[in-house]
């Protein structure tokens, strides 16, 4: 440690306390004992050694060269050199299901669904653009070179689209998010390179180009066509993702939709959840036992619109990608 002398060489003249007397040094018991004993008496204030040790240590930080910041109490301090940087990012936790082991199949459910759902705020309104604003994560993927640890980035968008496909695109990189806590480790134990968030949209506005876009039809062979249901459950799954993040579906477009759903064997009700959103829903779920892969589809339980869809990995449990759809409206307004 730097002695009362050797502080003063180091600082010489532009030492603030050059001209004072330097006082012995005192060991910690001592100034506590001092400080007990001096009480205010005849209107003189008690000694506060605290002062003259938060000075002293200032004093000290300067002598060697302002090289370091003192960090605030109870922050963490910055990653030291040659040291791995902290990996920051969330861990994604599994969307926790009402019926865990052994759901039933959800047809019968699904249908009920379909029977009773009500008008969403969109259904009342109109305009010329399609709003989307979704949030995904998933898609890239940085991957380790065995394979087993992942990381991406969470990224929001927002989408004006009318009938000829023209309208507005903009995205934003948000935060790092690891499926699994293993992933995390990895990437901090490895010290390598991963994503960074920018924060901004780059560009911040991408024009899309003309395309037809056809309303979704509420005629159940169509909409099977449409959800390819002849591939099976997470054909379906993927498909009833694209459709509700493209179109702002009707009422009795969505009631049709579940009703196909719940003629496709192999999907299993999981009643009760709460989204990524914090929103309340039911959820269906399909397993790929072929491919250790569960697709997972959420939906409102008043109106039948797509809350979310994910896919997870079954060995181990994790998520492998996530689709939140945030909001969906009708504008005149291309943002």
């Amino acid at each position: 440690m730097f002695g009362a002398e050797r502080t003063r060489t180091l600082l010489g003249p532009v030492d603030p306390a050059r001209h004072a007397t330097i006082e012995p040094l005192v060991v910690a018991r001592e100034l506590i004992d001092r400080a007990g004993a001096t009480e205010t008496v005849a209107g003189r204030r008690r000694v506060r050694p605290t002062r003259r040790l938060v000075l002293t240590a200032g004093t000290l930080a300067v002598a060697a060269g302002a090289v370091a910041v003192l960090q605030p109490f109870d922050e963490p301090a910055s990653d030291a050199p040659g040291e791995p940087p902290a990996a920051a990012g969330l861990v994604l936790v599994p969307v926790a299901y009402q019926f865990d082991a052994d759901p039933p199949p959800a047809g019968p459910q699904l249908r009920m669904l379909a029977n009773k759902i009500k008008d969403a705020a969109y259904d009342h309104q109109s305009g010329r653009y399609m709003y989307h604003h979704t949030k995904l994560w998933g898609d890239p993927v940085m991957t380790s070179a065995d394979g087993r640890h992942h990381v991406a980035l969470a990224r929001e968008t927002k989408v004006w689209q009318a009938a000829d496909g023209t309208g507005n695109q903009v995205s934003t990189e948000l935060e790092v998010q690891y499926p699994d806590q293993e992933s995390r480790d990895y990437w901090q134990r490895e010290n390598v390179a991963r994503p960074a968030a920018t924060g901004t949209p780059a560009p911040s506005v991408i024009p899309l180009p003309p395309r037809e876009l056809k309303t979704p039809s509420a005629v159940p062979s169509e909409l099977r066509e449409l959800l390819k249901v002849e591939y099976g459950p997470g054909a379906a799954s993927k498909e009833v993702s694209t459709l509700y993040g493209r179109y702002v579906v009707p009422r009795a477009t969505r009631a049709a939709i579940l009703r196909v759903l719940a003629d496709v064997p192999g999907f299993r009700w999981r009643g009760q959840v709460t989204d990524r959103a914090g929103r309340n829903g039911v959820a269906v779920t399909f397993d790929d036992r072929e491919n250790e892969a569960q697709s997972l589809l959420v939906f409102d339980p008043k109106t039948g619109e797509l809350l979310a869809h994910e896919r997870l990995t079954l060995s181990p449990v994790r998520i492998s990608s996530y689709k939140v759809i945030l909001d969906v409206a009708w504008t005149n307004q291309p943002g």
